[in-house]
């Protein structure tokens, strides 16, 4: 880790040269820390430069990001902590009824699903089902515990659904107006 001033400011960083890359890319995690990605050949003396023609992006990047998430994170832990017993209570209360097989069940934080289904057998749902309305939550795990049987959106699959949610069309319409 190495670390600039720029404008009183301290920015650490993690420099990592790569054999076959072209340019220098500049990439601010969630967390807020820098990753600088250079040529193998190139200077420090030019990945500092670089990062001083880019600071202001660099520095808005960071602050936009330590902004955030401290509030996102607890929020999401909350929202996760939360909803596990929820999903476990209706993946019990489904697979009841289709006596499916599945390995481990993760609640986390997605952009643009509302759950998944692995080959595997592992089932992953969003943290954000907390919320929705307990209907559309349980289309949710019904729809990934069939996965477990059709691994696709075939006729044979919509009619597993069908079997434990008889609404699934208008609900499946209803969560696509929700923005994941």
């Amino acid at each position: 880790m190495d670390i600039i001033k720029i404008n009183g400011k301290k920015i650490s960083y993690t420099l990592k040269k790569r054999k076959y890359q072209k340019q220098i890319n500049f990439i601010v995690h969630q967390d807020g820390s820098l990753v600088v990605t250079a040529p193998k050949i190139c200077r420090q003396s030019f990945v500092k430069k670089e990062i001083i023609k880019n600071s202001q992006w660099i520095i808005k990047q960071i602050g936009d990001k330590n902004n955030n998430i401290t509030i996102d994170t607890c929020v999401i832990n909350y929202m996760k902590k939360s909803l596990r017993p929820i999903v476990e209570a209706k993946l019990l209360q489904f697979n009841s009824y289709y006596n499916f097989t599945y390995n481990r069940v993760s609640i986390r934080h997605q952009k643009t699903r509302w759950g998944s289904c692995s080959s595997a057998g592992n089932l992953n749902f969003n943290c954000k089902l907390m919320c929705l309305s307990n209907e559309l939550q349980e289309y949710v795990v019904a729809h990934e515990l069939c996965h477990l049987a059709e691994m696709n959106h075939s006729k044979d699959f919509w009619q597993l659904v069908e079997k434990t949610v008889p609404n699934y069309k208008e609900l499946r319409k209803q969560l696509k107006n929700v923005r994941v």
